[in-house]
């Protein structure tokens, strides 16, 4: 039976202090390696045949709406769940990434943003129901992405001031979003891939209204991206701005994931670590470079991916490791063998007062 979903986050902080726990990988990645076609993402040869009917006069094309899929082709989306379940992840992330209304727009299906967080919540809840064990329990992450619009900057460089999203509009479709997450079963709710700390804070001020909303009050994983060799988002802050900016939320953890592989990424995770001594600390990299030679289209191997994450754990950086685009099952499971024996990084006091708070 599956423990109910307090229960389930209590256990969180008690498992991050005892050992390193394991994020799962790409989604986008995998379904990429599936080559689906526009009819397979209407729900073509799916298991459900109504749906396939429904999508099937769509006006524009949807293919490579990732999202998409938890609807049309949910056995798509819960095989892959389950191989990074049956790869030692401790968390999946929910397939929600750009399950906004504001991203939908692109597609013209805003309106089946609430619907699309729904069945991924769900379809990731089952997919851990079925691998979860009292040894080894499996969470749901509900991941809020950054949407394709920025608070921050503005998209016409003729014109600073211009902006292509208001604070309001991120508020209620990210509003929409986290309530959607919460109702499917989602154990932590994760603001992942940050370019745009404004973006961030709408996030993070939406969750807090879908808390007091729900009744139900859920961990919280931040997770910023340093876009290049300037140590900063795109945005503009550095990684130890960026914490400051968002600290307020008491984040379960708060890391860094895509955009680098490790080994750039290793001075970013250091100084994030060193300004946030009292929260977990979260790594989920890209696996190297852009490759378009390789498989999964990036660098690194599981090896070297994992290689470099048992650094950073050997080191005392980390409490929580995965991976971004272009890891796979193969990556999970050595990151997970690399650092299985190796104790996560301690927090200090301020840490367990939050914690408690």
């Amino acid at each position: 039976m599956t423990p109910p979903r307090y229960t389930r986050a209590a256990a969180l902080p008690d498992l991050l202090r005892q050992r390193v726990l394991i994020l799962d990988g790409a989604m986008g990645t995998m379904i990429q390696r599936l080559k689906l076609t526009e009819a397979q993402y209407r729900g073509h040869g799916g298991p459900d045949a109504a749906m396939a009917a429904r999508f099937a006069a769509l006006p524009r094309d949807v293919q490579g709406n990732n999202e998409l899929l938890s609807l049309t082709r949910p056995d798509v989306i819960g095989a892959i769940h389950e191989q990074y379940l049956a790869a030692g992840a401790d968390l999946i992330e929910t397939n929600t990434f750009g399950a906004t209304s504001i991203a939908q727009e692109d597609y013209a299906l805003a309106a089946l943003a609430r619907d699309m967080n729904l069945a991924s919540a769900r379809l990731a809840r089952a997919a851990c129901g079925r691998y979860g064990t009292p040894d080894k329990p499996r969470f749901v992450a509900g991941a809020l992405g950054p949407t394709p619009r920025t608070a921050s900057i503005s998209p016409d460089v003729n014109d600073p001031g211009a902006r292509n999203v208001a604070f309001e509009q991120l508020r209620a479709a990210y509003g929409e979003q986290a309530l959607a997450l919460i109702e499917g079963g989602a154990d932590v709710l994760l603001v992942e891939t940050i370019f745009d700390t404004l973006n961030a804070k709408a996030a993070l001020f939406a969750i807090d209204e879908a808390f007091e909303q729900s009744g139900e009050r859920l961990p919280i994983v931040i997770s910023g991206t340093v876009t290049d060799a300037s140590g900063r988002v795109l945005s503009g802050q550095t990684v130890t701005a960026f914490w400051y900016s968002v600290r307020h939320a008491q984040p379960l953890a708060v890391g860094l994931n895509c955009a680098l592989g490790a080994a750039l990424m290793r001075p970013y995770i250091e100084e994030l670590a060193r300004v946030a001594p009292d929260t977990f600390i979260s790594c989920y990299p890209n696996a190297g470079l852009p490759n378009p030679m390789s498989d999964t289209g990036f660098d690194e191997t599981p090896e070297v991916t994992s290689r470099l994450l048992h650094e950073f754990a050997a080191d005392g950086l980390v409490n929580i490791v995965g991976g971004c685009c272009g890891t796979t099952p193969g990556h999970i499971a050595a990151i997970g063998q690399a650092v299985s024996a190796v104790p996560g990084r301690r927090l200090g006091p301020a840490g367990f007062h939050r914690e408690a708070a």
